[in-house]
């Protein structure tokens, strides 16, 4: 079994709760966002949804003005139509089941783990990208694809631990074995580190995927700005384009509005004025 070292854990607010809401609501924010981005918008979050009751009461137009500052505003959507099924279904608790937690809108295998881990200590593996290059250069020794880096974390988890197993390696992930320039000196894992025993082999948790299109002047620019400028009011027609950032181009603003619509982050009033659900 290899040894993780106890240094201490960046004190992130969702490491000193259990509360299962409090814990979801962390993980759905996490996706696809840094921790630091992350913590002032959760503080803010749990003390307006301190449960799933509260969220699912306050509609989804208020979930998604909360969601200022996170980007991706799905995710807004998603909590919210979780909190709403907790509710009718769970009692407005959120279970500690695999299958129950797969089931909730925007909760996939990654999510559904963290929560059993984070919230209820079972002895499971959570695999995000810096757990997986952790793995593959101190365990394998070679590039992991998901199924094998999930294999592999799940024979490693030791009884009674899971919490802290998993919160070791991915503190270890972001701040020491990093994708870019590794702090492999003093690393509690470098003496038995495949990729370290192995000097001159290429490294196997480099970067294997594309990387995301670039954000400026994309349709998620302009769908960021249109969100945001619905939570300060009703968008009317004739703004829109203006509102996205495309003033010359409507039809690419209309475009991106009827995306926005689609997915339940804004809805169409009297004369096409858009407002937050």
């Amino acid at each position: 079994m290899l040894a993780v070292g106890r240094g201490g854990l960046r004190p992130l607010p969702w490491r000193a709760t259990r509360h299962p809401w409090a814990v979801l609501v962390a993980e759905v924010m996490l996706q696809q966002t840094q921790a630091s981005r992350v913590v002032e918008p959760y503080g803010r979050f749990l003390e307006r949804f301190p449960t799933p009751r509260a969220c699912a009461a306050a509609g989804a137009g208020a979930v998604v003005e909360a969601w200022a500052g996170l980007g991706y505003n799905r995710r807004a959507r998603a909590l919210h139509g979780a909190a709403q099924i907790l509710e009718s279904v769970h009692g407005g608790v959120v279970p500690d089941r695999l299958e129950d937690l797969r089931a909730l809108p925007g909760v996939g295998p990654y999510t559904a783990r963290a929560v059993l881990v984070f919230a209820f200590e079972h002895d499971e593996a959570v695999v995000d990208v810096n757990v997986a290059r952790v793995l593959a250069r101190a365990v394998a020794g070679a590039p992991l694809g998901p199924a094998r880096a999930q294999e592999l974390a799940d024979a490693l988890v030791p009884a009674g631990r899971g919490w802290a197993w998993n919160q070791a390696l991915m503190e270890l992930g972001a701040t020491r074995c990093t994708a870019r320039h590794p702090r492999c000196g003093g690393c509690p894992l470098a003496r038995r580190c495949a990729w370290q025993r192995s000097p001159g082999a290429p490294d196997p948790g480099a970067r294997t995927t594309p990387r995301q299109a670039a954000f400026e002047g994309s349709d998620r620019q302009g769908r960021g700005r249109l969100v945001a400028a619905l939570r300060r009011g009703p968008v009317t027609p004739g703004r829109l384009a203006g509102v996205c950032g495309w003033p010359g181009d409507g039809p690419r603003a209309r475009r991106v509005a009827d995306g926005v619509v689609a997915d339940g982050l804004a809805r169409r009033g009297p004369g096409g004025v858009l407002h937050l659900p």
